[in-house]
């Protein structure tokens, strides 16, 4: 007891350490408490979905964070306690440091600091902190923030006195300082703009990888960079990126020329909303700095233009807007969505581009490089940073998805017409098998629309009827058809709201921009679903979106991630932590699958139903992938859709009746304690990762009639993705013991009745119940049937809080009638252990 007690007296835990240790260590080494940042979250916690439910993990968080200025990490700090080593925290600063992209990591118990040297790769104990101004040398060793090229010297230039010279080392932040308060106007050197403060814009706290993707940026346009990239997935803030670089080298007065003026800066994108929302929201703080082009035209007395690349573009008929501009006039050129074609050497937009041949270029892309996006990379380079949807996943600042591939029968084998059949205006349809990449541009089967709608129609049915959903459909005319059968499913709600279904294609005008604004409104219920064909995959920010249907051919990885982009956007406040692709073609998903950048979803499942749009089967299928159709490059105007020429519609064959269309398969996919990917069935999945905890069915059930180890089972079991509700469904044994669901799906034993467990429990522990007064006796048997009803969740103390227990009195009467609230939850937890007493 002795010596139990002098460890608990002597057991300072890690806020101890922080508070009596660490700060007074960091202070003595000169930093102070404006470059300190101390018990921060710098991740939101991975988003686990279970089933069709999802939690938060616990988000990462760091103990001390050093900064050699306000914007500008070097290094990371993690305590433990006295009673530990030091080491012990090293792995997790290692971790921390290597993904907050610092080069410097320490671990400190309050006797001991242990630094790891990223730069070096030697680990070791030292006495103290070094300074700030140790760890800038050592950084700015190997990685300079100006350089010459030759990379041994550094070059001052002094705007002030006009003198270029060699200097061995950065002047200190005072000489600096004094050197610039000496006259008027002040002018910075470039080190002092890259440590400037960013701009801090209200209730929007800057993450620490867009953190790393502006400081990137940053530091390669101050090293003379011409072209740049930056890679961010759908939904992690490029904006505020763009915002933030241009703000400081604006703010700074940057330029090319190195004249006292603000820069020239161009923001191009070859959407509409890509410049219009950005210049009315983020950049609003310009003022009239800022222009919209042609709204506003070209005057060369502003500094920031947006504009898309039509509103500059020129063709054979006209001459492009830029050209009244002089080639140096722009100073920086941000390319927002630079993957959608602009850098290729053939298109129109390129010579926007050369033609400001001086001008920085900063290229941002959602999509890492892949075989349709090279010329992208090719012209700008390898990104200087790369933030992935995986990554985003992973923090937990973007919403992980559940696939489901639908299949009809048409699209797995293909549709071939009898001979002599007619379509519905009587003409003849040529004889041959027609696939996936023919329906609705050859030859439109109104039952496949019709079935895919019912299929959809079910699912929402099932899982939110209001949830925000978008359907991807072949062209204009194919999303009118869908709207239309899946408007006339929900027939009641749209009885009340006509909206509730509609259409978004440039044909729609004006009002399909009103049905989109009130769509992306996350206060806005009407609409629910939108159909379109091209126009909503990029550039529309639809955070309560849970549902992406695909119901055409996608042609390139990178339009693939621009659409699931749509679903990617987190509100927990309006309950959206996840979201689901329905992939109505089966293609899209498989054949664009990409772990690398996008992860892994959950669960992926494949389904077939019948013409009416039921699931009739659930079996291992893996339909084959059809081959898609050359990839053209969409020409838009403003952002809007070309409208299909009406010849095309005349050549299309049209087929209402005569067809029976039926849909296949659910598998889940996951990756294996190998990394490798699998497609099994879910019961299989499970098997395999209960089996992997427990090896026979003896340690299982110990652990189980362990009321604690039994909640680290359930924790365990929802972090590996396994949902028991769907466990149930699919094994056919819903009125199951979750227990005996284990052992069926694991060890394949005969599962036990909910009902059959407790008649046990009646019957072999009559004692248990004779202790106990009427009254209480009545209670027990309440919870007992509460548990054959809906499980063993419903065994709490909260219990007796519900009818019809709470009928026989409150909660103290009835605590009262147990002895008090200890011997109740005793008799509780009692029931929870002796249900499986005689477990086998």
């Amino acid at each position: 007891m002795g010596d139990d007690t002098w460890y608990m007296n002597n057991r300072d835990s890690e806020a101890d350490t922080c508070r009596k240790e660490v700060l007074p260590k960091l202070y003595n080494s000169g930093w102070m408490d404006e470059l300190i940042l101390e018990q921060r979250n710098f991740t939101d916690g991975k988003i686990v979905v279970v089933g069709r439910k999802a939690k938060r993990k616990t988000a990462k968080r760091f103990d001390y964070l050093l900064r050699y200025s306000q914007n500008f990490p070097v290094a990371i700090v993690e305590a433990k306690s006295k009673y530990k080593n030091a080491a012990d925290g090293l792995h997790q600063a290692k971790e921390y440091a290597q993904m907050l992209k610092l080069k410097f990591a320490y671990a400190i118990n309050g006797k001991e600091i242990i630094e790891f040297d990223f730069i070096t790769g030697i680990e070791q104990p030292v006495e103290k902190f070094p300074t700030p101004d140790e760890l800038w040398n050592r950084l700015n060793a190997v990685e300079p923030v100006k350089e010459e090229v030759n990379g041994k010297e550094i070059i001052e230039f002094d705007f002030i006195t006009g003198i270029e010279q060699p200097v061995e080392k950065f002047p200190t932040p005072d000489e600096l300082w004094n050197r610039l308060n000496a006259v008027e106007p002040v002018k910075e050197e470039v080190k002092d703009i890259f440590l400037k403060p960013f701009f801090a814009v209200p209730n929007k706290e800057i993450r620490y990888y867009q953190r790393l993707a502006i400081n990137a940026g940053i530091k390669a346009i101050l090293d003379g960079r011409e072209r740049t990239l930056l890679t961010l997935a759908t939904g992690t803030g490029k904006t505020t990126v763009a915002f933030q670089i241009i703000y400081k080298l604006w703010n700074n007065r940057w330029n090319l020329k190195g004249e006292y003026r603000r820069p020239k800066i161009l923001f191009l994108a070859d959407r509409s909303v890509l410049v219009t929302d950005p210049h009315a929201k983020d950049f609003s703080v310009f003022g009239d700095a800022r222009c919209l082009v042609p709204e506003e035209g070209l005057s060369s007395a502003r500094e920031i233009y947006f504009s898309t690349y039509q509103s500059l573009a020129e063709d054979s008929n006209r001459a492009g807007a830029f050209r009244i501009l002089p080639r140096d006039f722009f100073d920086l050129i941000v390319v927002d969505e630079c993957h959608r074609g602009s850098a290729s050497e053939e298109s129109n937009w390129r010579v926007i581009l050369d033609y400001f041949y001086t001008a920085v270029k900063l290229g941002l892309t959602a999509t890492p490089l892949r075989d349709d996006n090279i010329d992208t990379y090719k012209y700008f380079g390898n990104p200087l940073y790369e933030y992935s949807l995986k990554q985003g996943i992973e923090d937990g600042f973007l919403a992980p998805y559940i696939v489901h591939r639908v299949i009809t029968n048409v699209d797995a084998t293909g549709f071939e017409p009898e001979a002599g059949l007619l379509d519905d205006y009587g003409r003849l349809i040529p004889e041959g098998v027609y696939s996936t990449t023919d329906f609705e541009r050859i030859i439109s089967l109104i039952q496949r629309t019709k079935a895919v709608a019912k299929h959809l129609y079910d699912f929402m049915q099932k899982n939110g009827r209001t949830d925000k959903t978008i359907v991807f459909c072949v062209n204009q005319e194919h999303a009118d058809h869908f709207r239309r059968e899946i408007s006339n499913l929900n027939r009641d709600i749209a009885q009340q709201y006509p909206d509730y279904a509609v259409r978004i294609v440039s044909e729609e005008g004006d009002t399909g921009k009103g049905h989109l604004s009130r769509f992306m409104d996350i206060d806005e219920n009407i609409p629910v679903i939108v159909t379109t064909s091209k126009l909503l995959s990029t550039g529309v920010d639809v955070p309560t979106c849970k549902n992406i249907v695909i119901f055409r051919i996608i042609n390139s990885s990178t339009e693939f991630k621009q659409i699931i982009g749509r679903g990617t956007r987190v509100r927990e406040d309006k309950e959206k932590l996840f979201f689901s692709i329905l992939d109505y073609t089966g293609s899209a998903t498989r054949q664009f699958a990409d772990p690398d950048f996008d992860g892994m979803p959950p669960l992926i499942t494949e389904e077939e139903v019948d013409n009416n749009g039921n699931v009739v089967e659930i079996t291992e299928w893996q339909p084959e992938i059809t081959e898609d159709e050359p990839n053209t490059e969409q020409s838009e105007t403003g952002g809007e859709e070309n409208p299909e020429p009406q010849a095309e519609v005349r050549k299309k064959f049209y087929l209402s009746e005569g067809v029976e269309v039926t849909i296949a398969v659910e598998t889940v996919q996951m990756r294996d304690a190998n990394g490798k990917l699998r497609t099994v069935r879910f019961s299989q999945y499970a098997k395999e990762q209960i089996t992997m905890l427990f090896s026979s069915i003896n340690d299982f059930r110990n652990q189980w009639n362990d009321l604690a180890e039994r909640k680290k089972i359930f924790a365990e079991l929802e972090n590996r993705g396994i949902s028991i509700e769907q466990l149930a469904e699919i094994s056919k044994q819903r009125e199951a013991d979750i227990f005996d669901l284990f052992c069926f799906v694991a060890y394949d034993l005969k599962p036990l009745t909910r009902k059959q467990r407790a008649n046990l429990l009646l019957k072999n522990k009559p004692d248990f119940f004779a202790g106990y007064s009427s009254k209480a006796r009545e209670v027990l048997t309440l919870i007992i049937e509460k548990y054959i009803d809906f499980g063993l969740s419903e065994i709490n103390p909260n219990i007796v809080l519900a009818p019809p227990i709470s009928q026989i009195g409150n909660s103290i009467e009835i605590a009262n009638e147990f002895g008090g609230i200890e011997q109740l939850q005793k008799a509780i937890e009692a029931i929870q252990v002796l249900l499986y007493t005689e477990a086998a």
